[in-house]
């Protein structure tokens, strides 16, 4: 219980560092011609101005003007709070602010400041967006760096609160968090219950799957090159030395926005340690080079466009190439027949599109959700909502070689909607954490979970995971997160530890069609896994869909959801 109220109360700061903290590290800065002067809060037909001087007093030492004593007294604000408030105004918030002026004029940036803009606006109604965000590029760029005070000093003009939509939104948080927790419990509960027609296997004494085996690991990269994209780029690939068998499992791995096929590399040497031949390819519209070229002002987005249509391609692509080379240079003992896929994030959606997921996008279940008033708490929208600038047209990315698929963190819930996931009939395991901001569980995986069709399905949530591995955090945002307290997560070698030994079985299974690891496919096995852990994982599968749909519902039913 513990750690679920500390999940509750701490889930949403994460979010923001986080998020906030990646967007924030990565507008121009133009002088102010005059300053706010005060910050109005609206409830029609009600009006009550906070001024800026009353805060810049209270920051400096404390001292409560009546002006200011007027909202603290509304609120009841204890000393503790009151306290928070007087450190938080001038704390910095490490950026860099060319990179901030350039992230905040981006697509996803621009969508960030649109949601703001219901909130706070100028007088006169007119959204706030073009104000707010001259006022954290001119922060950024003081000598004392961003700080909430300086913000609300670098506004050119006054701004008012609408405080009914800020309520609206205080609300909705609520029910998103209640409703995270609820469903995180819900799994819990029915791993727990579905763990028990297993309890007959004793795992001690059977083979470890969190340990990689000794067998040598060769590394190499391959280049490619499709002159009907116009498209190069490099895949790393991680087979065993000494193969077994006649035939070689397959597992592609495809990585997440901004990032690397080397992110991957533990996943595909423990893969590899047991006998599979995994390969990485690179995706080089969204990849960590795109965004270091973003940094450099050599792009002005975070990821191309196109992406959404090359990233599949790429996967079918690298397929094809092996295939001309699994003679000439694999001996011809590659099965690609009944390959497997890892997807992380954007990746997950790259997995998803290839597995059979069609058409993509889903345009009209994409523009209802980018219009919806909760998509400002869902953070993948930044990205899915994307896709509504490509081309009228439709994609059925299907690729028969694909025989099963694990989709992690993805990107998901509305780019495929119901119509696209439904479609997908091979074996399909989807990973979740219960802290990832960027693609949130309630939105993203158990909401989108029910909709896959195939009845070899599996639902994995890990405790704590935050979508990627913290400690390898840059561009200002670990030192963003050291400022939150009693940040707790858990260790990468845990989270490791758990998605290596889901993903080695499942692919054994599916992919190497090996049933004597399906034994290890089960809650049974990821309760086995998290004995005497702080941050466990859980399992589903199709016996309990029954169950977390009936959730789902009543869920809907009690806060009045569509």
């Amino acid at each position: 219980m513990l750690r679920r109220n500390f999940f509750c109360q701490n889930f949403f700061s994460r979010s923001l560092a986080i998020i906030g903290g990646s967007f924030i590290s990565t507008f121009a800065l133009m002088p102010s011609l005059r300053a706010a002067e005060y910050i109005e809060f609206v409830y029609s037909p009600l009006s009550k101005s906070l001024e800026i001087s009353s805060l810049e007093a209270f920051a400096t030492d404390g001292t409560i003007t009546s002006n200011l004593k007027f909202y603290l007294d509304i609120v009841d604000a204890s000393d503790a709070e009151k306290e928070l408030l007087r450190t938080t105004l001038p704390r910095q918030i490490p950026v860099v602010p060319v990179l901030l002026s350039r992230v905040l004029r981006t697509y996803e940036g621009e969508r960030l400041l649109d949601s703001f803009g219901q909130i706070v606006k100028i007088q006169g109604g007119r959204s706030a967006k073009f104000a707010l965000r001259g006022a954290l590029v001119g922060a950024a760029f003081e000598e004392e760096g961003l700080t909430l005070l300086n913000v609300l000093q670098n506004l050119e003009v006054n701004v008012q609160v609408d405080l009914a939509t800020l309520l609206t939104f205080a609300n909705s948080i609520k029910v998103i968090v209640e409703g995270t927790e609820r469903f995180v419990n819900e799994v819990e509960q029915l791993s727990e219950t579905e763990a028990k027609n297993f309890n007959f296997i004793n795992y001690d004494r059977r083979l470890d799957l969190r340990q990689q085996r000794t067998d040598a690991v060769q590394q190499e990269t391959l280049f490619l090159e499709d002159p009907s994209r116009d498209r190069q780029f490099y895949a790393s690939i991680y087979r065993p030395q000494r193969p077994v068998g006649l035939k070689i499992p397959v597992v592609v791995i495809s990585h997440g926005l901004a990032s690397e096929p080397a992110a991957k590399s533990t996943l595909a040497k423990h893969l590899a340690s047991y006998g599979f031949f995994v390969v990485m390819p690179q995706h080089p519209g969204s990849d960590r080079d795109y965004l270091e070229s973003f940094i450099t002002s050599f792009r002005r987005e975070l990821a191309d466009l196109e992406e959404f249509i090359n990233r599949p391609l790429d996967i079918s692509f690298t397929l094809d190439e092996l295939e001309r080379l699994n003679t000439a240079e694999f001996g011809g003992r590659l099965d690609l027949e009944n390959v497997g896929i890892y997807g992380h994030s954007y990746g997950g959606y790259t997995a998803l599109a290839v597995a059979g997921a069609a058409p993509v996008p889903n345009y009209d279940a994409l523009e209802e959700d980018c219009a919806a008033a909760w998509g400002i708490f869902n953070n993948a929208l930044l990205l899915q909502c994307r896709a509504l600038q490509l081309a009228p047209q439709t994609f059925n990315f299907r690729d028969d070689r694909i025989q099963a698929v694990i989709a992690a963190n993805p990107v998901n819930a509305s780019i495929f909607a119901e119509t696209a996931l439904s479609q997908i009939q091979i074996p399909t395991a989807i990973i979740a954490g219960s802290y990832d901001p960027a693609t949130p569980f309630i939105f993203e995986q158990v909401r989108s979970f029910p909709w896959i069709s195939t009845p070899d399905k599996y639902l994995v949530l890990e405790e704590g995971q935050a979508h990627v591995d913290i400690s390898k955090l840059d561009f200002g945002i670990s030192r963003l997160l050291d400022r939150i307290p009693s940040l707790n997560l858990p260790s990468p070698e845990l989270l490791n530890n758990y998605s290596e030994a889901i993903a080695l079985s499942f692919f054994q299974v599916y992919a190497a069609k090996n049933r004597q690891y399906a034994v290890y496919l089960n809650p049974a096995y990821t309760k086995y896994l998290s004995e005497g852990q702080e941050f466990k994982t859980f399992m589903i599968t199709q016996d309990s869909l029954g169950e977390l749909e009936g959730a789902i519902a009543d869920f809907k039913a009690q806060y009045q959801l569509e």
